[in-house]
């Protein structure tokens, strides 16, 4: 038990909301359209999930070897900095996740193409080996590149567009114009996410030389962008539900805009960044919940 509970954390259960909020979006705008897959849903979560895991691993690996994770950080002690798990032990479990994703990703692959769409099938394996070498680089490596202030972007590209565009068309097998607002709106908050991290860990990442956007910026000025995320999210939310309104269930996702407001009002009165560890679970979970609502408003009146 004392052997499973470090990589438990190593695991960070609370990023796995987060991780599936577009697998829940893309399912369900496909679930209005008449062609959603149970088998399909399960294993985009499966894959979503391991992937995550396999990129908190890199991560807590990448930090560790590098030193980043010292005693100057804020945030949970990580798996490799309290000496619990060791590198080469953290390696092996990385390489392990690796095949475990591979192979949820061949499933779903398989399940949603078969082998009539030979070329979408080929161009998702390679978004799949893609993700996966993205999750691995983020840290891992002397060209990481989230050292180098590249790690919003990617959040933006992965956990939003690629997340809600990716699982839509596994299930319709082409792209639709109403799945770009929620996309965005996603992916803003899921950078949101990793901005208030960093933001958090920004004395320690400037001592160790880890460039992020709230490196950049300086706390105060990584406040506005944080903002900025958030309201960016809530505006197209909105649109979302103004340009594709159907009845007033659409909108019930504007109940998740409650403690998305409360939690930028904690992140702007914060004084200092210890004190924006705890937004982590609620940006986290607002997501999560902004997901759920706005893919369930999109189905409630055909039920």
């Amino acid at each position: 038990m004392e052997k499973i509970k470090p990589w438990i954390s190593a695991f960070r259960l609370r990023t796995l909301p987060l991780s599936v909020s577009g697998i829940i979006i893309g399912s369900c705008l496909a679930y209005y359209n008449g062609t959603f897959n149970t088998a399909i849903f399960i294993l985009a979560i499966l894959a979503t999930i391991s992937l995550q895991i396999l990129s908190n691993l890199a991560n807590d690996y990448g930090d560790g070897v590098k030193g980043t994770d010292n005693d100057e950080r804020i945030g949970p002690e990580r798996a490799l900095q309290s000496g619990k798990i060791t590198p080469d032990e953290m390696f092996s479990a990385i390489r392990v996740n690796i095949l475990i994703v591979i192979l949820f990703v061949f499933l779903l692959i398989y399940t949603s193409f078969g082998s009539q769409y030979f070329l979408y099938a080929m161009l998702f394996f390679a978004l799949g080996v893609i993700s996966i070498f993205a999750a691995l680089k983020y840290t891992i490596g002397e060209s990481a590149y989230g050292y180098r202030a590249l790690g919003d972007i990617m959040v933006f590209l992965f956990f939003g567009l690629l997340s809600v565009i990716g699982t839509y068309f596994l299930y319709e097998k082409q792209l639709d114009h109403v799945l770009f607002l929620p996309a965005c709106a996603i992916g803003l908050l899921s950078t949101g996410v990793l901005n208030l991290n960093n933001m958090r860990d920004i004395e320690s990442d400037t001592s160790s030389n880890k460039i992020t956007i709230a490196v950049k910026l300086g706390l105060k000025r990584a406040k506005v962008y944080h903002t900025i995320l958030v309201f960016g999210a809530i505006a197209l939310s909105l649109l979302f539900g103004i340009l594709y309104y159907r009845s007033i269930t659409n909108f019930i996702f504007v109940i998740a805009f409650i403690p998305l407001i409360i939690h930028l009002i904690a992140v702007l009165k914060a004084k200092e960044p210890k004190l924006l560890d705890p937004q982590l679970k609620v940006l986290a979970l607002s997501t999560f919940l902004l997901a759920i609502l706005l893919g369930i408003g999109q189905i409630l009146h055909i039920l």
